[in-house]
């Protein structure tokens, strides 16, 4: 009953403004898996995430019935979301609940997880699954002679230097990004540059910043000397040299994440920094290499709500089709844009404001007018 008048609270709220199609679903709680939904609520919204997984789910429909995976698993729980009757209510994302604690033993346990830990590994399991799929695709029939096999198999090892292209699957045209690691010999002037991906960037913060300015801190030069210095391989030995992250290549879905949790010496554990980080609806990012200006919007905050990092709660804010949810759990709510800035932070040390953004969802505007 209760769940029905919460449902049709939301519906009512939104009246005629209801976007065609889309549904607005709570997810049950198995005893402390409020990190894993809160994701699952930002990654449904993230629509072409969304979309590319609802058309493999489609397209493998079959298939899923016989061998069950994570990728599988989450395919099939979008789809029973997307293809409600309902357009608001709950779901008990089951399956894939268990799926995930199989898969995982660091999820086995009834103890607080970690949201950003839960999203790499989530994204990381459909990125291995897409591409032994793609491999078993192109793999030569069984019937074709055994000498192609041996040819084609692991038998064979690597040309040295010889590196094989790797996959990008729709998780990579989503979410990757590309950094490039540039360290430069103060005493010959070479710079040697190392590319890197990433799905997310974690950003260390300090009290009353924002988001573009732990953005400058992350791609800020650092000098390698005394201990530190680095071995250049035109000097042949080791020199001072400076050191710099630069993000080469933005994803067109940028997930930022903030390292609230950080391990005290003095204290022999992490504590919760509960600092104000203030990050914007839309996101200039100046200062990268190829495309200066380019503009992101929020579009999902997972938030973390308590004091500390071994117990506390997730909740997530959802932006779809120009209004904003609010996610906890089995409860659906709308709230005002406005309400995105109590998950700042506190600009005290000490507040009773426990709830902060977390992970950071933000899409590329490019071409979208």
């Amino acid at each position: 009953m209760l769940m029905g008048a919460a449902g049709s609270k939301l519906e009512k709220a939104l009246g005629d403004q209801f976007p065609e199609g889309e549904r607005y679903f709570g997810l049950e709680n198995f005893g402390n898996t409020c990190y894993c939904n809160s994701v699952l609520q930002a990654l449904y919204f993230c629509v072409p995430f969304r979309e590319q997984l609802l058309e493999y789910y489609a397209n493998n429909k079959s298939a899923a019935e016989g061998d069950e995976n994570l990728l599988t698993c989450l395919a099939d729980l979008f789809t029973q979301i997307s293809s409600q009757k309902k357009k608001t209510g709950v779901i008990a994302p089951k399956r894939f609940v268990q799926r995930v604690k199989k898969q995982n033993e660091l999820f086995r346990s009834y103890m607080h997880q970690d949201a950003h830990e839960f999203l790499n590994f989530l994204l990381n399991e459909l990125v291995d699954i897409l591409e032994k799929e793609a491999n078993a695709a192109k793999a030569p029939s069984p019937d074709s002679s055994v000498s192609n096999k041996v040819a084609n198999g692991p038998s064979k090892p690597q040309a040295n230097g010889f590196h094989k292209e790797p996959l990008v699957t729709w998780v990579h045209k989503c979410f990757q990004g590309i950094l490039t690691n540039e360290t430069r010999c103060l005493r010959c002037e070479t710079v040697t540059a190392r590319d890197e991906t990433f799905f997310d960037l974690s950003l260390d913060i300090e009290q009353n910043s924002s988001i573009t300015s732990c953005l400058k801190n992350f791609s800020s030069t650092e000098t390698l000397n005394a201990e530190d210095k680095f071995f250049c391989d035109k000097c042949c030995s080791l020199q001072e040299a400076q050191k710099r992250l630069k993000i080469k290549k933005l994803p067109s879905i940028l997930v930022i994440h903030l390292k609230r949790f950080k391990y005290i010496e003095q204290l022999g554990r992490y504590k919760k920094l509960s600092y104000r980080v203030v990050f914007p609806l839309e996101l200039k990012l100046t200062n990268t290499t190829d495309n200066s200006d380019l503009e992101y919007s929020l579009f999902a905050v997972v938030v973390h709500v308590g004091s500390g990092p071994n117990h506390g709660h997730y909740i997530s804010l959802v932006k779809s089709h120009n209004h904003w949810l609010f996610f906890d759990d089995e409860n659906v709510e709308m709230i005002d844009e406005s309400m995105v800035q109590t998950f700042f932070g506190s600009a005290q040390e000490y507040s009773s404001n426990t709830d902060h953004g977390y992970i950071l969802f933000y899409e590329s505007m490019v071409g979208k007018s």
